[in-house]
């Protein structure tokens, strides 16, 4: 054993602090003697006029103690023009960049923290050349690769809501500005699968049956969610070269930019958007006239209308609640279990795939749709496998936290900031048909007469977005076939009041004058005051409803009135 006499260092020699290694750079950055740390360093030793150093794995130890004390004591500089503040509005950020009492309790107003491998180790002074030199390096994109997988750094603008204080937040180390990507495997493989499948629906599929998997109607996240990630099960699952599983978003592409959320979740999650499916790129009735055609329904036990006369090539049908009637020759029903549909995803992934939701992005998509199906768990029909499960995706949320995750997510819903006023109307739009006239053959055809979108602003702030807002009005409505078209609002006033107004386009004056008649007939339902609106059509009227009437309500009336319409 060695004696105490032999670990001091030789007589006579000075002492070097170990500390002024570069690789404790993180000491460096700021004054400990500042927070009393100097005696966590040296210490006397009995006998002896030496001052014992301590080793570099006990400084280690406490490197990430004195992070914590000495981050809290910069704060980052945000440029003024950036959007991203509004981000930090609950957390009173200070505008200047300068050292701030309150710096302490700003969860996310810390410096940048270099990693130890960035700084050379030639550069053991700090010195502002080359912190300047390290902060330019910075702001611009990186990827950095650590055992096969890769962190990409980049600007991070997108975001105005304000997010809750989070711990992921805190120990991030990076400026909010900054979004940390993180390169996952199964992203790589889902984008694969998703370019594969594309490619072979462009081709049509030659000698394989098609097995599309399909979503109702409703574009909300967990529906999307679960028709990605359940084509992707069963595409790793069934392992049959004679089935072409494809996911079918039901919905059109050119509906999908107006749905804001949406396309943050797939970008968020690193999904290529451009190797999706969507419902008007895949003619699903040729595969079905020629017998090759199986569908698998995700999130209702129904087909949706538009698809009814496919309903013969349902084989399967995915969450779906108990007590629904389905189609009595499907055998393969997995019924929800009053839980969400991406947790009996996350449940299969994890009993057959469990690696592969350690992903971010894997985790995020399947994470996103289990918040917003539950209201970030806090429904009462929300069961413990769902929370179970959105702790187990806990990944997948980053550094907004699950709470943040989900404001973002609903705030994406409602936000129209950068959509034009056609792609507002298309956000939420519902149209009725009916069986129209017989033609010169003899044959009937679906004709849709009236069609009603809801948007979350006042009706005057719709026409104000554009200098040809009515037009674009009348252009949405020609470009859906409609005979009328109703624009019903609904939004908060200055006062929190709760607003309802009406906006209705009708194709000619007469007709418009027969809907207004209509209304006056149900005035009880639908009391009708009229909204002095400047630019509008002859054929088009404004009003606010002088009654708290829910949407419900007006699509009711709208569907009697269009099936008085002859066509």
């Amino acid at each position: 054993m060695r004696s105490p006499d032999d670990i001091l260092p030789p007589q006579g020699e000075p002492h070097v602090h170990s500390r002024e290694n570069p690789f404790f750079n993180g000491l460096l950055r700021g004054d400990t003697r500042s927070i009393g740390m100097d005696s966590a360093f040296e210490f006397p030793v009995s006998g002896s006029g030496q001052s014992l150093s301590r080793s570099a794995s006990d400084i280690g130890n406490t490197r990430g103690r004195n992070f914590v004390l000495d981050a809290s004591k910069h704060v980052a500089d945000f440029p003024e023009e950036d959007s991203f503040s509004d981000v930090l509005e609950p957390f009173a950020l200070p505008s200047s960049g300068l050292k701030s009492k309150d710096a302490r309790s700003t969860s996310l107003s810390f410096q940048s923290v270099q990693s130890d491998s960035s700084i050379g180790l030639d550069d053991q002074t700090g010195s502002p050349e080359s912190n300047s030199c390290l902060n330019e390096e910075w702001e611009n994109f990186h990827v950095l690769d650590f055992s096969q997988r890769s962190f990409a750094e980049r600007k991070s603008s997108q975001l105005r809501v304000p997010l809750p204080q989070s711990a992921a937040s805190f120990y991030n180390g990076v400026s909010p500005l900054m979004e940390i990507v993180e390169s996952c495997q199964g992203i790589e493989r889902l984008n694969l699968y998703l370019k594969e499948r594309r490619d072979d629906v462009s081709a049509g599929a030659p000698g394989r049956f098609l097995h599309a998997v399909i979503g109702q109607d409703s574009s909300d996240v967990g529906s999307l969610a679960a028709t990605i990630m359940y084509a992707f099960y069963l595409n790793e699952t069934l392992g049959d070269d004679q089935i072409c599983t494809v996911p079918v978003i039901n919905m059109r592409r050119a509906d999908f930019s107006s749905h804001v959320d949406l396309k943050w979740l797939l970008h968020s999650c690193q999904i290529d958007e451009a190797s999706l499916v969507f419902i008007d790129e895949i003619d699903l009735s040729y595969y079905d006239l020629y017998g090759s055609l199986k569908l698998v329904l995700v999130n209702g036990h129904k087909i949706p209308l538009k698809q009814e006369a496919l309903k013969e090539a349902v084989v399967e049908i995915f969450s779906c609640r108990k007590g629904e009637s389905v189609y009595p020759w499907v055998r393969d029903v997995t019924f929800a279990q009053d839980c969400s549909s991406c947790t009996l995803l996350a449940e299969k992934f994890a009993l057959n795939f469990p690696q592969i939701l350690a992903g971010r992005g894997f985790s995020r998509l399947l994470l996103s749709g289990i918040l917003l199906d539950t209201a970030n768990l806090s429904l009462p029909h929300c069961t413990s496998k769902d929370k179970y499960m959105a702790t187990l995706l806990i990944n997948g949320a980053g550094r907004f936290g699950c709470d943040g995750l989900y404001q973002i997510l609903r705030y994406k819903m409602y936000d129209v900031s950068d959509l034009k006023v056609t792609e507002i109307l298309r956000k939420d739009f519902k149209k009725w048909t009916r069986i129209g006239n017989p033609d010169t053959a003899g044959l009937r055809f679906s004709v849709s007469h009236v069609g009603m979108s809801s948007i979350g602003m006042p009706v005057g702030q719709l026409l104000d977005r554009e200098d040809s807002s009515t037009q674009e009005i009348k252009l949405f409505q020609q470009l859906e076939k409609l005979r009328v078209l109703t624009i019903v609002s609904g939004y908060y006033d200055v006062d929190k009041n709760f607003k309802r107004e009406i906006l209705v386009s009708a194709e000619s004056v007469e007709l418009k004058k027969n809907l207004l008649h209509f209304f006056n007939s149900n005035a009880s339902q639908l009391p009708l005051k009229v909204l002095p609106l400047p630019g509008l059509r002859n054929e088009m009227s404004a009003f606010e409803i002088n009654k708290f009437t829910t949407r419900k309500n007006v699509e009711r009336l709208l569907e009697e009135f269009g099936n008085t319409l002859k066509g």
